[in-house]
């Protein structure tokens, strides 16, 4: 049932943790839950598809861009199948292969209309998205980590370590992330939207390399703090490979709060399984910030991943019961 007041939200983040927010985030404003649905996302990647047009055009990486379009996709006819036309990779042992063709056709409007953000509202009509999609920064950027324990001959040894996939795939672990450049401009209709929202949503998806970098563009800070809406953080399922190894879910909030210390949360979001003993170790955490932990069975049963299904009816109740 749709509440009497719809209100708008925004999801922060960056590839597949986005996309399963979105598509939840979707059902909500489906409903007339939420009337305004934004996605602001990660621009940072420089591998694949993306990376290569990125090299080649001085453009931003459209892949995760492109992923949040599909999300936003209806489930009707047009929307499925506009889907999986912008999310097709190309095959073959030729120059195309690996490019995804909503990566190009964002790309093309971009060179066409010389405003990233004018080309994706384009793009999000054709699509018949429900929602719009915004970028972090509106000019390319880098991710820098510092890594300890990344030399065997060295274990205390700190290294830093640039660009997104050289983070992600880093040997060792992730200290602390950094954008290079450190100030970039903040996608002015982004902070927009973050000032105007009721709802904030922030994760799930890669932790230094999708999530925390959002927190390091001083626009997008400032907004965070300033806004008036509700900050809910949706913690991962899982400790990722190489970017998060040997994490519990309170280390992926204590790295959050340790990037950004004066950052509001209102709730923390954590999926029932992946909590095994750890929940009395989040919940002081949690209690800590004076924020509010609300688990609840959010994964797909028996997989790593969100099931936007779930993930919409624990997003609705948390939207109902504030």
């Amino acid at each position: 049932m749709a509440r009497e007041t719809a209100q708008a939200a925004v999801a922060l983040g960056g590839g597949h943790g986005l996309a399963a927010s979105l598509s939840a985030l979707r059902r909500l404003h489906d409903d007339l839950t939420f009337d305004e649905l934004t996605a602001v996302v990660t621009v940072a990647d420089n591998g694949g598809s993306s990376g290569r047009l990125r090299g080649e055009f001085g453009v931003l990486p459209p892949g995760d861009l492109r992923m949040a379009l599909a999300a936003l996709c209806g489930d009707d006819e047009w929307g499925r199948t506009w889907a999986e036309v912008v999310q097709h990779r190309f095959a073959g042992q030729g120059e195309m292969n690996g490019h995804v063709v909503g990566n190009l056709l964002i790309v093309s409007l971009w060179e066409l209309m010389g405003d990233p953000v004018r080309a994706l509202d384009w793009v999000g009509r054709l699509l018949g998205a429900h929602g719009r999609v915004l970028p972090m920064a509106t000019t390319p950027m880098d991710i820098s980590a510092r890594v300890r324990g990344g030399d065997p001959a060295d274990p205390s040894a700190v290294t830093v370590v640039r660009g997104q996939v050289e983070v992600a795939t880093a040997a060792g672990q992730i200290e602390s992330v950094a954008l290079v450049p450190e100030d970039p401009q903040a996608c002015e209709e982004a902070v927009e939207a973050i000032l105007a929202a009721e709802w904030v949503v922030l994760g799930p998806g890669s932790w230094f390399t999708s999530v925390i970098p959002h927190l390091m563009v001083p626009g997008l800070r400032r907004a965070l703090a300033d806004t008036d809406g509700r900050l809910v953080v949706v913690l991962n399922l899982e400790a990722q490979a190489g970017e998060t190894t040997g994490f519990g879910p309170q280390d992926h909030l204590s790295a959050l709060f340790e990037h950004a210390p004066d950052l509001t949360v209102h709730t923390v979001l954590a999926d029932t399984a992946s909590l095994g003993g750890e929940r009395e170790l989040l919940e002081k955490v949690v209690h800590d910030r004076g924020a509010r932990l609300v688990v609840a069975d959010i994964s797909v049963p028996g997989e790593p991943r969100h099931d936007p299904d779930r993930l919409a009816d624990a997003f609705r109740r948390i939207v109902d019961e504030a």
